[in-house]
């Protein structure tokens, strides 16, 4: 492919999302000259593929806004305590509307392979149009969860009806009356689609493997004066988002341990924290997340929960959580979950007690022998969560190392920013970053704004390359498994955090789970001793090797 056929850029933006977004904005501000390749056929990233009825955020919205528009703030009227799919994608069509971010946009078009040209200094970004692009600099904003997971039961290809994965949801209506649709997967996305499809399918299946624990999100519309309240305090908000460990207005423990606290105290602040509509119950004692005993306990609540509002006693002891402790993977917010079994058109299916032996052209076929016929199905479990996008795009680096090589036994990064081998290429929200355990929005705007001063720092230096030194990778793995071992999460046997939902995955510590406000010190203290931990090529050497 001649290097005539390329479009050249100071920098390639992987992803039009809230990162690809973000980062296309920050470049113009920096001068850069900068593209955007989106394999979709507009902006939102996971919001515009995921479509699936109920779909919603488990962030407050009016936290779930980005930090940089001011103005924005205070024009857009959030409609919900916890909104929609559909108006979180006219959000970010309005985010790019208002900055004239499309016109950099290349939609439609999926990156194929990243390769590095050591000649040249450049990344060579192929495409699936025939168009390569090249820069210096290449950022991916792909997202952490953009890579479906397909789960490996025998004969799913057979299946001859309406297939849908949540993450790949058709644009046009699906509609369910009348037919038995049946639900693989109880995670927040299998949570969020079963109580809209059980309101209007004929008879809903949900398929469980594994029980979840769910909190009320209690959602609602926002009053008036939660709107104009939102709007004359967001600057303490973005303070209290930038300074705490999720980036979220949860509130801090009552006690550091909770067996400190009379019992009738705990359950109390259980219990007031439950009726909250947010997170906060995970954060009622620091110990919650590590001291077994107190998980127990908090745990055995929550399952008392869930008997409360399930009426079939048997039911609901299927659907409380008993393998992992509670908090070990993604908190789920719920409109009304537990509450959908006690209808007559919804059926659990338990496929830990009796798994599915094959799908068929109609249906699915259960080890015991029953058969359950279906005219539609409804994948829900999950991503190739965290490193499965950056391995999707086929990097190849120095000396011709590939990515998916480099990362055999899981990710290797310095912090969770660049890769040892890869100059010039960095992660928005990628492996070994807080990533999913903080407000997404504002973890982005963390590696944004790092991100764009070390760029700054590279053309006021004459610094051509960067790159992290393997040692630092070393130290950083190790900081992350500290970390990560010290926490209840390290004794789940199947969390996506770990990679353990994908067959054939490496298991390691995929996140970095201290923090975004430790994380931020971290990550700025390293830029302010001159980068320690990278090597640092200026133009005139770079161009001698």
């Amino acid at each position: 492919m001649g290097e005539d056929m390329a479009e050249q850029f100071d920098v390639v933006v992987i992803g039009a999302g809230f990162g690809g977004l973000h980062m296309l904005w920050k470049l113009r501000g920096l001068g850069e000259s900068a593209v955007a390749l989106e394999r979709a056929g507009d902006v939102g990233g996971t919001w515009y593929w995921n479509r699936y009825p109920g779909a919603r955020c488990d962030v407050p919205s009016v936290e779930y806004s980005v930090p940089w528009d001011r103005e924005l703030e205070q024009e857009w009227d959030w409609s919900e305590r916890y909104s929609a799919q559909p108006e979180i994608l006219a959000y970010i069509e309005e985010v790019a509307r208002r900055h004239d971010l499309k016109r950099d946009i290349r939609f439609e078009t999926t990156v194929t392979a990243i390769t590095r040209d050591e000649e040249r200094g450049l990344w060579v970004v192929e495409t699936d149009t025939g168009t390569p692009f090249e820069a210096p600099v290449v950022i991916s904003a792909a997202g952490c969860l953009s890579t479906p997971n397909l789960p490996d039961i025998p004969g799913i290809e057979d299946f001859a009806r309406p297939l849908h994965h949540t993450g790949r949801w058709p644009h046009d209506p699906v509609g369910f009356e009348g037919k038995n649709v049946g639900v693989i997967g109880t995670g927040s996305t299998g949570v969020q689609a079963s109580t809209a499809i059980a309101a209007e399918a004929g008879h809903l299946f949900v398929f469980q493997r594994t029980a979840q624990y769910s909190l009320p999100a209690l959602n609602r519309p926002l009053t008036k004066d939660e709107k104009a309240e939102a709007k004359r305090t967001y600057g303490k908000l973005r303070h209290v988002q930038r300074n705490s460990f999720g980036a979220a207005t949860i509130e801090p423990p009552m006690a550091m341990k909770a067996f400190a606290i009379a019992k009738e105290k705990r359950f109390a602040e259980y219990e007031r924290r439950w009726n909250i509509g947010r997170q906060d119950l995970l954060a009622a004692f620091a110990d919650i997340g590590t001291d077994a005993e107190v998980n127990a306990e908090v745990s055995e609540w929550v399952r008392g929960k869930i008997r409360g509002i399930v009426d079939d006693p048997d039911l609901a002891e299927k659907l409380c959580p008993t393998v992992n402790p509670f908090g070990t993977r993604r908190i789920i917010m719920d409109t009304g979950y537990f509450e959908i079994f006690n209808q007559d058109n919804v059926s659990l299916v338990d496929i830990r007690e009796d798994p599915i032996a094959r799908i068929t052209q109609t249906g699915a076929q259960l080890e015991s022998g029953r058969f359950i016929e279906l005219d539609m199905l409804v994948i829900a479990t999950g991503y190739d969560a965290v490193t499965g996008p950056l391995l999707d795009m086929n990097i190849t680096g120095k000396g011709g190392q590939k990515l998916n090589d480099k990362w055999a036994h899981g990710p290797e990064t310095w912090l969770g920013l660049m890769m040892h081998g890869f100059p010039n290429l960095f992660t928005i929200t990628g492996p070994q970053s807080p990533t999913v355990h903080a407000n997404v929005i504002m973890a982005i705007e963390q590696h944004v704004d790092w991100i764009a001063d070390c760029l700054q720092y590279m053309d006021t230096e004459g610094i051509a390359e960067i790159e992290p030194r393997h040692e630092s990778e070393v130290e950083w793995a190790m900081t992350v498994a500290a970390i990560g071992s010290a926490n209840l999460r390290a004794k789940d046997t199947n969390n996506w955090y770990l990679g353990q939902n994908v067959p054939g995955k490496p298991v390691s510590y995929m996140t970095y789970q201290g923090g975004l406000d430790r994380y931020r010190k971290v990550c700025d203290e390293v830029a302010a001793d001159g980068y320690r931990g990278f090597d640092l090529r200026r133009m005139d050497a770079a161009a001698d090797a």
